[in-house]
């Protein structure tokens, strides 16, 4: 699993002319999901995003109650090593991937965060503004 974690002063999912997903002053959290990942990897990625001091004053989503935007992005396991167009072949299916961004989300909700998502196997717009800015990969 790998998530792309960027602090933002807002940032929002829009499909089809609604926003169906967005935060203030928190996390966008772009999250792909690969062939071996399980709930038990949804849910140590929930914890390490949630602790993860990347906010003002070393501080973390957990110490300051930030809200977390959580956005499916199955190209974060695109491989462009060889040629000009990526394999997606690292990337689970969705049939897969679904229910893991879910336990993901619901991780994060049992731990206390305010979670918005977007939709998935949809054509997403997400709009974001990067504070700091801050981005880190993380890969479990």
């Amino acid at each position: 699993m790998r998530a792309l974690v960027q602090t933002v002063s807002r940032a929002s999912v829009t499909v089809d002319g609604e926003v169906v997903g967005a935060v203030d002053d928190g996390l966008l959290v772009l999250l792909g999901v690969t062939h071996g990942d399980t709930t038990a990897t949804a849910d140590t990625m929930a914890r390490k995003v949630w602790e993860l001091r990347i906010l003002d004053d070393e501080r973390s989503a957990a110490d300051v109650g930030a809200p977390v935007l959580v956005v499916s992005q199955f190209t974060l396991y695109g491989d462009a090593r060889r040629g000009r167009r990526p394999s997606w072949t690292a990337a689970a299916p969705a049939e897969v991937a679904e229910p893991l961004v879910t336990a993901f989300a619901e991780a994060l909700r049992q731990r206390g965060a305010k979670v918005e998502t977007g939709r998935f196997r949809t054509h997403m717009l997400v709009e974001s503004v990067n504070v700091g800015p801050r981005t880190v990969l993380l890969e479990l």
